[in-house]
């Protein structure tokens, strides 16, 4: 019997459930078979699933070392430069010890050892020097405690002097005002007038008289015409009394003092 299919160039209705292939699987990958034949899945839907699926796998294969594609490449360029970077790192070491073990020790070398001699000495010589200046300092302060003490002391000196001047002045003052005072009330050789030359009141001479003591008192500006009261006295203390507008003459009768 003629396939009608065949004859119309249609391909035979192939036998058991429909199975796909999608791009991307692996050589020798087994063909995905539709456990339900009845069903019917589209060619792009399964296409798609399987596009989908083919990338993680892809991905899976590049992340892991593992994968049989791409993987072991990577983790053995992983390997070498892990190799290569503890090489670098033992050698780096082996040369620091091998050149810590060559390299002289510098505290040994004849320059370190002269510095070393010379901060000695220097620190030394600040040690004397800070010892010097410890005892000239006390010294100092000593000295300048005594000399406080001492200024302390002429400051009340000072102020003593002080105090004594001011004492002699008044003093001095005192005796002026007195000197004054007495060479106010004092009559001496001459003729004065009085209420101007010499103050009114009663006079007596200072020691007594001998010989013959002359005085006279007389009305002021008669030039000695006009006789108040005189007298010649030849012993003792005579005794005149004065009044304003008088003139008063005294002749060998030594000075009067005022009463």
């Amino acid at each position: 019997m003629t396939d009608i299919n065949s004859a119309l160039g249609v391909p035979p209705k192939p036998e058991g459930p429909p199975s796909y292939k999608a791009p991307g699987d692996a050589p020798g990958a087994q063909p995905f078979i539709s456990s339900t034949p009845n069903r019917v899945i589209g060619k792009r839907r399964w296409l798609g699933l399987r596009s989908k699926t083919a990338g993680r796998a892809n991905a899976d294969r590049g992340s892991n070392p593992a994968s049989p594609r791409g993987g072991g490449q990577g983790r053995r360029s992983a390997r070498i430069a892990w190799y290569w970077t503890a090489a670098a790192a033992v050698l780096f070491l082996i040369g620091g010890l091998v050149l810590g073990a060559t390299l002289p020790d510098p505290k040994k070398s004849k320059e370190f050892i002269a510095l070393q001699s010379e901060k000695d000495g220097v620190s030394a010589d600040l040690a004397k020097l800070q010892s010097r200046y410890n005892t000239l300092n006390s010294s100092i302060s000593g000295r300048e405690s005594t000399i406080s003490t001492k200024e302390s002391a002429i400051t009340v000196r000072e102020s003593a002097v002080k105090a004594a001047e001011e004492n002699v002045k008044k003093r001095e003052e005192a005796v002026t005002a007195a000197e004054k005072t007495k060479a106010a009330n004092t009559i001496r050789e001459g003729t004065w007038t009085v209420g101007k030359d010499i103050e009114p009141g009663t006079y007596r001479t200072t020691s007594d008289v001998s010989g013959s003591c002359y005085w006279g008192i007389y009305r002021t500006g008669s030039n000695g015409s006009d006789i108040v009261d005189n007298d010649i006295v030849t012993g003792g203390r005579p005794s005149v009394t004065l009044s304003a507008g008088q003139d008063f003459k005294s002749s060998r009768c030594g000075s009067w003092s005022k009463q």
